[in-house]
């Protein structure tokens, strides 16, 4: 099945793709403050621990193939990171460098996850920059080399607390080190259909990169890539999104009450992503029709995971992989309407959507109302972080040599 993304320029794409990995980022955001209420403190960490661990060796290991750039040294350990919404470029912006093949490390000059969580307290900064990295990060490496190892030289609380750069990491691979061990949540995700999922191969022919085998670069030219290349990254970084909701909801059951409250939580994630993404995606390509983001949306892509079909004011979705492994699918439809009332105001205030059908089979027609609506709780919880709005500015692509 072909793409939607293969309907956009190389040009729209190399700016499509930057967008979809900090809305990636931002799904945390979303999910984390209802899972900070319902739980407390330390289940939301723990949470957070596994999802990302449960997800993150999966999507990794699917983009060093997509791009041909498996391997096991540092280097391809910071080739993942710079192509994962754990580290949207710019909004978390790692600066790497390579000694050697067992040798490296990072410092952030701006961590959009710090500036966000700051004004919370030393509670929250410890609990992300301690207690949630410290196992994600190796978990992160595991996907490459489950021999690498990332410890921190320093990382916030900031003392003082205008500290530059943020935080300031060593990356070292060491054959006597205890392997690190995946997470039992892993293969749990890993059994799940999007996780196995196949896209379209990138033709090798066309004009631009159809791999990242080359050096590692300081930042990624997405514009530098092939139509084809940018299409399965923006495919896969869709995919990223799936894991780790997958991840999170699994995570989320085993601590909630029942599966009501679950399903809740995990409703009201998509929910607050949903109106970001629509809203940057629309102000991202100057798109002002609904269907036209839609389109583009991560709750609906890949094509070949989620079955869709457009209209000039319509989305029929029919059962398709994403409602067996029960993703962000699930969640939208006739018997929960939010998710799809917010992706579409993300466009316009006036937007909304009315929905005939069955919860794996139905239709939805956007329609035009009077008056606008007032903002849903859901998406303003999630533009808390500033990467709701965050702008992302040219840089050059400068190889990192090893010296």
């Amino acid at each position: 099945m072909t793409s939607r993304y293969a309907a956009l320029t190389r040009e729209q794409l190399a700016v499509v793709v930057p967008e979809l990995l900090l809305t990636g980022h931002l799904i945390d955001r979303s999910g984390m403050a209802w899972a900070l209420g319902a739980f407390g403190q330390q289940a939301m960490a723990e949470i957070a621990i596994e999802e990302w661990a449960g997800a993150s060796p999966i999507y990794t290991r699917r983009m060093q193939r997509a791009l041909d750039f498996v391997g096991s040294d540092v280097a391809t350990i910071f080739k993942g990171m710079q192509l994962e919404i754990g580290a949207p470029p710019q909004f978390m912006d790692f600066r790497y460098w390579v000694e050697d093949a067992n040798h490296g490390g990072f410092h952030l000059d701006h961590c959009g996850a710090l500036l966000d969580v700051e004004p919370m307290g030393n509670v929250h900064v410890k609990a992300m920059c301690h207690d949630i990295e410290d196992p994600t990060f190796d978990a992160t490496a595991v996907a490459t080399n489950p021999r690498a190892v990332m410890r921190p030289v320093h990382r916030p609380p900031r003392v003082p607390s205008d500290r530059a750069p943020h935080c300031e990491w060593t990356v070292t691979i060491d054959e006597t080190n205890p392997p690190v061990e995946a997470i039992p949540a892993l293969a749990v995700v890993q059994s799940k259909h999007v996780a196995a999922l196949e896209l379209s191969p990138i033709d090798r022919s066309e004009e631009g990169l159809g791999d990242y085998s080359g050096p590692l670069v300081s930042d990624i030219d997405f514009a530098a890539f092939s139509h084809s290349a940018l299409v399965r990254i923006a495919d896969e970084v869709c995919v990223q999104m799936h894991l780790l909701v997958l991840s999170f909801q699994l995570a989320v059951r085993e601590r909630a009450v029942d599966r009501l409250q679950a399903d809740t939580i995990v409703t009201k994630q998509l929910t607050g992503i949903a109106g970001i993404m629509s809203e940057r995606l629309a102000r991202a390509l100057g798109l002002e029709e609904p269907i036209e983001v839609l389109k583009l949306h991560p709750l609906l892509n890949p094509a070949v995971y989620v079955d869709a079909s457009f209209g000039d004011s319509t989305v029929t979705v029919l059962p398709s992989p994403a409602h067996q492994d029960e993703a962000w699918i699930v969640h939208a439809g006739p018997t929960s309407l939010r998710p799809l009332q917010a992706a579409v105001r993300g466009v316009s205030p006036y937007l909304d959507i009315e929905v005939s059908g069955t919860p794996d089979d139905w239709t939805a027609q956007v329609v035009r109302r009077a008056e606008p609506a007032k903002e849903m709780d859901e998406v303003a919880v999630t533009r808390f972080s500033k990467g709701a709005a965050f702008a992302f500015s040219p840089r050059r692509s400068l190889p990192l040599t090893v010296v």
